[in-house]
């Protein structure tokens, strides 16, 4: 692997933002949010990193104010202390004195819930256990048998074609996929919940709505498998010996099934968005020379699931990167800002090959204990598109690829491809 420097960012797309993300709020605070936003994401963090340094004030939705943390250096230490930048928003200052709203789109991805992410000490250890726990158990249940399974299932729609979207034919469905299975859930409910969890993630008005239709389903499929338990996730931390509540199984459910389908899903279309815009990558897969989880550390030291990660909240007053921060303050983690951090990505530590390092699957006691299940469905996914499909190549000029930006993340829109057709 060998990721390019900062000015050739973000590596792993050529892909431009279709929907920017940021605009001038009040006291021109810059917005992270809104269809008028100026800019690719990229640009903006490097435009606030030249004006405030590893550490800007923005506006979220709701022009709801947080501490963007650019540095790399910076964000390690607040997601390495959580006694002094806790996960847990109930310390938020702004929520305390009622100026966010419970109906806002932020509380999806940042209020306080019976989760082993609100958490922190103790309940965080039992909590964050049981789901460990379970995602090993899943793993070693052959899951990469049901990854293929769902791979194949999805090329055999498209393959006589001899073309497709890589995106919504793909990447966008099949983590989902392979979670319903998971999970204990029925195939036919994969599709809507994926689509859920990317509205979840994204925001706006329909967050609620869509978060609302994720929960009917798993608190259903939570009491299916106390009546009938299988081998699945949801069996597991049901009879987990760490007794979780009713509250705490449907809560970790939805925490897993949305953030294992939205980073995985997207992370799957980077990879492949890489592999197809640089020759050099496809023939190294090809040939052999080139280990697919190579490609993905690439991918997340350059272009991240999660370009921006929610959040922590400050427990006291302190300095961080020049800055104030009040306590209660709340903080959002630029992990795409914190990767390319000129600091780490210039001179001789500018060689990232073999370096693991990197701030995608965040950090500290909080850093994503799914990684293993996320790692194998890409792996998995990708060599077996690629043994399936003989002479594929882009449909399009690289140039051509645009991204959709959220506050949290941006997708890639579409990724056309041809091949040779073939009947399954």
């Amino acid at each position: 692997m060998n990721p390019p420097n900062p000015s050739d960012a973000p590596a792993a797309g050529a892909a431009v933002s279709r929907c920017p993300v940021a605009h001038g709020g009040p006291d021109g605070v810059t917005r992270l949010y809104g269809e008028g936003a100026a800019g690719d994401p990229y640009a903006i963090y490097e435009r606030l990193r030249a004006e405030h340094g590893p550490v800007a004030p923005v506006l979220l939705e709701g022009d709801v104010p947080a501490w963007l943390v650019l540095g790399y250096r910076e964000n390690r230490r607040v997601l390495e202390n959580p006694r002094q930048f806790t996960r847990d928003s109930r310390v938020w200052r702004n929520w305390k004195e009622g100026r966010v709203e419970e109906t806002s789109p932020l509380i999806q991805m940042v209020g306080w819930r019976p989760d082993c992410v609100s958490q922190e000490g103790e309940p965080h250890r039992r909590l964050r256990g049981a789901v460990a726990d379970n995602l090993q158990a899943v793993a070693g249940r052959g899951i990469r048998r049901h990854i293929t399974h769902f791979a194949n299932k999805q090329i055999d729609a498209f393959a006589s074609d001899g073309h497709a979207d890589l995106v919504s034919q793909y990447a966008e469905y099949l983590p989902m996929l392979v979670l319903t299975r998971v999970f204990g859930l029925a195939e036919s409910e994969g599709r809507q919940l994926a689509v859920s969890s990317v509205h979840v993630v994204k925001g706006g008005e329909e967050a609620l709505v869509h978060n609302d239709r994720i929960v009917k389903i798993l608190g259903e499929l939570a009491e299916r498998k106390r009546e009938e338990p299988g081998s699945d996730f949801a069996t597991g931390l049901i009879e987990h010996h760490a007794g979780l509540d009713e509250k705490e199984i449907l809560n970790h459910l939805r925490l897993v099934l949305i953030a294992a389908h939205t980073t995985t899903s997207n992370l799957l279309a980077r990879v492949l968005e890489l592999v197809l815009t640089r020759p050099s990558r496809m023939a190294g897969l090809v040939s052999g020379q080139l280990n697919v989880s190579a490609v993905v550390e690439e991918v997340m030291w350059n272009t991240p699931p999660l370009v921006v990660c929610p959040g922590r909240f400050a427990t006291t007053g302190l300095e961080l990167g020049g800055k104030q921060v009040k306590e209660g303050d709340f903080l959002v983690l630029g992990l795409a800002a914190g990767n390319l951090d000129p600091e780490i990505r210039s001179g001789a530590a500018a060689d990232l090959q073999g370096n693991k390092a990197h701030l995608a699957f965040s950090a500290g006691v909080h850093e994503c204990p799914g990684q293993g299940v996320g790692q194998a469905i890409i792996e998995t996914a990708v060599d077996v598109l690629l043994h399936r499909l003989h002479g594929l190549r882009l449909a399009t000029d690289p140039d051509d690829l645009t991204s959709t930006a959220s506050s949290w993340e941006a997708r890639l829109d579409r990724l056309p491809v041809e091949f040779t057709p073939h009947h399954p």
